[in-house]
């Protein structure tokens, strides 16, 4: 019986950051395939990862990942997975202008928060050099000034909105959906 596979795409967050949390990503293509994942393949060092897996291991599959990670390399690791179909939605989703796009930080969320969290997050961020939209499970973030100069603080909008999140820029997302796009599943 021929097993169904989907295209999935894992951020991890915090990882190979000013020699804090140091993961290899070779060492890390070796431990995913050995729980099942398969044509791993991960895009420059901070934790993009790419795969294939059978249907049957997606229930908690973001907790395996979060679990093989902490045995093997000895620290916790929040894990966000999202499908093919997801994360391409995600990058066509951003409702800045094109120009504002290629500056953005997308912030991918584990899920879509809830609304009301929603009003009240958006409610308190008001800062005139600072543009911020909710669009489902990503928060898109313009800042004028640049991300580096950005008063966003990624801890207190996952304890606001009550989910995990991880962020990416244009550039990394781009290459990402490019990476994705190319990628087969064995139907």
């Amino acid at each position: 019986m021929n097993k169904k596979e989907q295209i999935m795409i894992a951020l991890l967050r915090g990882i190979n950051v000013g020699g804090h949390k140091k993961m290899p990503m070779a060492a890390l293509k070796v431990l995913l395939s050995g729980i099942g994942l398969s044509g791993v393949v991960t895009y420059i060092q901070s934790g993009n990862v790419l795969f294939q897996v059978e249907d049957d291991l997606m229930p908690n599959l973001d907790r395996l990942i979060e679990d093989s990670i902490r045995q093997h390399f000895g620290f916790d690791v929040p894990v966000i997975l999202k499908t093919k179909f997801e994360f391409e939605s995600i990058f066509k989703a951003c409702p800045f202008s094109e120009e504002k796009k290629e500056k953005c930080l997308f912030v991918v969320c584990s899920k879509e928060p809830d609304a009301e969290k929603v009003k009240h997050f958006m409610e308190a961020q008001s800062n005139a050099t600072e543009e911020l939209a909710i669009v489902r499970d990503c928060l898109y973030l313009y800042a004028e000034k640049g991300i580096g100069k950005m008063k966003f603080n990624m801890n207190e909008m996952e304890k606001k909105l009550g989910v995990k999140a991880t962020s990416r820029n244009y550039k990394t997302m781009r290459k990402l959906v490019s990476l994705v796009s190319i990628t087969q599943t064995n139907d």
